[in-house]
C-alpha cells in the first residue's frame, strides 16, 4: 500500500494557490476571498498559523525582497502536495458524479 497523504484544508489549498508567486499575508487574504467570490475569508489568526505549520513543513518558505512586508512562495513540495490535492478532489467529484448520475 502507498503512502497515505493527508487532504488538505480548504484555507491551506487556497493559501498554497496563493503563493504560486511571492505575496504577503494581507495578500493572500485578498486573494483568497478573490478566488472564492468571497465565500472563504480568512482571519489573521488562521492565516499567520496555517503559514506557520505550512513553513515547518516545508510547503512554503519565505521569499527574499527588498520591502518591509514578509512574502511567502510555494516549495517544490508544496507545489507536490497542491497536486496530489487536485487529484483527490477530481476523484471525489467524479465518484459523486458516477454515483448520482451526473456528466463526467
Amino acid at each position: 500500500m502507498g503512502v497515505k497523504i493527508q487532504p488538505l484544508t480548504e484555507a491551506v489549498y487556497y493559501i498554497l494557490l496563493s503563493v504560486k508567486q511571492p505575496l504577503h499575508g494581507y495578500g493572500i487574504m485578498q486573494n483568497v476571498s478573490k478566488l472564492t467570490n468571497g465565500r472563504l475569508n480568512l482571519g489573521a489568526g488562521t492565516l499567520y498559523g496555517a503559514i506557520s505549520n505550512l513553513l515547518s513543513k516545508g510547503l512554503i518558505s519565505e521569499y527574499s525582497n527588498n520591502n518591509s512586508k514578509k512574502e511567502y512562495i510555494i516549495t517544490e513540495s508544496g507545489t507536490t502536495a497542491l497536486n496530489n490535492e487536485l487529484e483527490r478532489l477530481e476523484e471525489l467529484v467524479n465518484n459523486g458524479k458516477q454515483i448520482l448520475g451526473g456528466k463526467q
